[in-house]
């Protein structure tokens, strides 16, 4: 079994696929990668048992083949291969030889029979998403999956799909995201996306991209076909949490503000704490401004900004990183905060529009 292909193609789909690729295993085998060689197609897979990632690139070969290559070897032999074209040669007894320009290295592979079977998803009837849009939602959203494995559901979002319309859906008991789309998908859908996957297809979905991402799932798995890569994953099983319930009808304060200047005003409030210093963020809505206080054993701030306020006045207080965190998913110039009182829920919607609704539970201030 033997192939050249160019260094530029063969690294990047070694650095995208080895993001699947498992750091440590009980099976040596997913310590690497997979290469199905079939002529002048090359396949690259990365596995670690919960996600996966496959690509092709073009070589020149006449041969067929498969073996397994140890990740981090594979990765930085190639990436300091000093020529544009690199060769690898595979005998029978897995023995590599990897030579470009006047370097060779000889390493060992592994058996691609250690190597687990991929899970089979049939391509048919996909749900097609705008890659930038789609790249958008993720990211608007992932900053409220749950790191907590206590409620595994939680560490992944919700793909609610109706009536030509998706919400996608991020809990974590503290903070909710909701980001809302028209698609072009007129079937019924709900299932559940692990975290790490979304990430993963985020980094590799393009803004300016002409295709669309395209999406088969079935009742265990979903894979994501995007830019000639595929990632696939388990859906997460359970029941998600009913999150429209979540989100407040009413209000009795409307915050209008520009988006940039709490943004400013909370990341000022980060210089005080952290670990050890932790205090709620204390915010005063009324009389045409915010008033923001927050006072730790390193020190204290008073800032205020302008924002037009509809309503009664508000004491709040706020964990400074999920009100933040919402704020900086925000995609407009202004947001509207809405509020029904000092310990209920607060929402943040888009000052004109309905695309997000993010969700941040207050803090109770003392004293």
């Amino acid at each position: 079994m033997k192939f050249t292909c160019k260094k530029e193609d063969i690294c990047s789909a070694i650095n995208n696929v080895s993001k699947a690729v498992s750091p440590k295993s009980t099976i040596a085998a997913l310590e690497g990668i997979k290469l199905r060689l079939d002529m002048s197609s090359l396949e690259l897979t990365g596995y670690d048992l919960e996600i996966g990632i496959t690509t092709y690139i073009e070589c020149d070969s006449s041969d067929t083949g498969e073996i397994v290559l140890n990740s981090r070897l594979f990765s930085e032999i190639t990436r300091r291969m000093p020529s544009d074209l690199i060769t690898y040669d595979i005998d029978d007894n897995l023995n590599m030889k990897i030579y470009g320009g006047n370097a060779e290295y000889q390493i060992s592979a592994i058996s691609a029979e250690e190597y687990p079977a991929l899970p089979e998803i049939e391509r048919e009837n996909p749900i097609l998403i705008n890659q930038e849009v789609l790249k958008s939602m993720i990211n608007q959203t992932n900053y409220a999956t749950s790191l907590n494995d206590a409620k595994p559901i939680l560490t992944g979002e919700l793909f609610d799909i109706e009536n030509s319309g998706i919400n996608m859906v991020a809990i974590d008991g503290f903070r909710l995201a909701i980001r809302y789309e028209k698609i072009n998908c007129a079937d019924k859908h709900y299932f559940v996306v692990p975290s790490k996957a979304l990430l993963e297809a985020s980094r590799i979905l393009k803004e300016d991209a002409e295709n669309d991402c395209e999406i088969f799932v079935n009742s265990k798995h979903i894979l994501f076909d995007i830019n000639g890569y595929r990632i696939f994953t388990r859906l997460l099983e359970g029941e998600f949490h009913n999150y429209k319930n979540s989100v407040p009808k009413e209000f009795k304060t409307e915050v209008i503000v520009k988006t940039s200047d709490i943004v400013h005003c909370l990341e000022r409030c980060s210089l005080l704490l952290n670990e050890k210093n932790k205090a709620p963020v204390k915010c005063t809505f009324g009389n045409g401004e915010i008033k923001i206080n927050c006072k730790t054993g390193i020190g204290r701030l008073d800032d205020s900004i302008e924002a037009e306020i509809n309503g009664e006045s508000v004491l709040i207080g706020f964990n400074n990183k999920y009100l933040l965190d919402a704020l900086k998913a925000a995609d407009t110039d202004k947001v509207r905060i809405q509020m029904t009182g000092a310990n209920r829920a607060v929402k943040i919607v888009p000052f004109q529009g309905d695309s997000f609704t993010f969700i941040v539970m207050p803090v109770q201030i003392k004293g």
